[in-house]
């Protein structure tokens, strides 16, 4: 029993490595480089989570995602956020129609673009707080509610949205409410040298491309079940713990580091996604448990969005990277047997 047990896991855990390849090798298409936000933003999509992404203009986010939704295999919506865009715009809104046989008159539901499995949300603290809220439902409820009716989404269901960090004329912050929704926040960077040669190389020649799906829907949900099976051992929910409170500064748990420069720290929800991401990583890394190795790779992108630095780090020119690492650095990691 515990050999066919072995044989299935180490099945599944092949499975899933193939379904990274295929994905990779498809998106090396059009994208040049990225291989950790591409690998995050498939860990994302194994856990059931939403990402937000950060990115001065011109480093492919929008390239990078929509191509993302050809090779899934599932239903796609681009919603380009503006300051005018209201929840209506993207809910959908009961119109009057008319029936041509009997020339009655009723309301009908139009369905907006959050009715799809894949949402580009781009721009997305460009619009003003009550549409934002709008989405906050659909992302954390899978739901939406309209005319007094509460209509379900169809899983899988994903919301991954960019935003440029450079520009505060006409945006709207996103509150901490909805930060906290996204599974994770990544930062893209420009290029390296041999990176961009490519890029220009590629984008100023004749191209073909032909992006093809490589999973369906039910695939999707069938990998994304997969990745709750994967075991965490007690020492590793411990270290993520640990993580999560260490950055609280009225923890006990807490670092003098943390205390002196973070305002308010990671809650539970950060303790969850860094497990939920480990188990996603350990499968691509074709591990069979969650090591402390994995949450630590996975620990910036969790934690980026849910610290807030308090004044001494701004006034001492301490960012959120230099929190983290040196919460990852002071904050050890507990032994098997612990």
């Amino acid at each position: 029993m515990a050999e066919k047990t072995t044989v299935a896991a180490e099945e599944l855990i092949s499975r899933i490595a193939s379904a990274y390849a295929n994905l990779t090798e498809s998106l090396a298409q059009v994208i040049v480089g990225q291989e950790r936000i591409i690998e995050d933003m498939f860990v994302a999509l194994l856990c059931r989570g939403h990402c937000l992404i950060i990115g001065v203009p011109g480093l492919a986010k929008t390239l990078l995602i929509r191509s993302l939704g050809q090779i899934l295999g599932l239903s796609f919506s681009r919603i380009q956020f503006t300051p005018d865009l209201m929840p209506a715009d993207i809910i959908g809104a009961d119109i009057l129609q008319q029936d041509a046989e009997d020339g009655r008159r009723a309301f009908e539901f139009r369905r907006g673009p959050i009715f799809a499995n894949f949402i580009l949300a781009d721009e997305i603290n460009r619009t003003p707080p009550k549409t934002q809220a709008a989405l906050l439902e659909a992302m954390q409820e899978l739901a939406v509610t309209a005319g007094g009716r509460t209509m379900p989404l169809a899983p899988p269901f994903l919301v991954f949205a960019t935003q440029n960090p450079i520009e505060h004329e006409g945006t709207y912050p996103l509150p901490e409410a909805q930060l906290d929704r996204f599974f994770f926040c990544l930062l893209i960077d420009y290029p390296s040298y041999d990176e961009e040669y490519e890029v220009v190389v590629r984008n100023t020649r004749r191209q073909s491309i032909d992006l093809k799906s490589v999973f369906s829907a039910e695939e999707i949900l069938q990998l994304q079940d997969i990745v709750l099976d994967v075991p965490a051992p007690p020492h590793t929910v411990n270290y993520a713990l640990t993580l999560a409170r260490a950055s609280r500064p009225k923890d006990p748990l807490a670092t003098e580091h943390a205390r002196k420069f973070i305002e308010w720290g990671a809650g539970p929800r950060a303790s969850m996604y860094l497990i939920l991401a480990a188990k996603a990583l350990a499968l691509l890394r074709k591990n069979p448990a969650v090591s402390c190795d994995e949450i630590r790779r996975v620990a910036p992108e969790i934690l980026r969005h849910r610290i807030i630095p308090n004044y001494n780090a701004t006034g001492e020119g301490v960012t959120i990277e230099d929190i983290i690492a040196r919460l990852l650095k002071e904050v050890p990691e507990p032994s098997y047997k612990e």
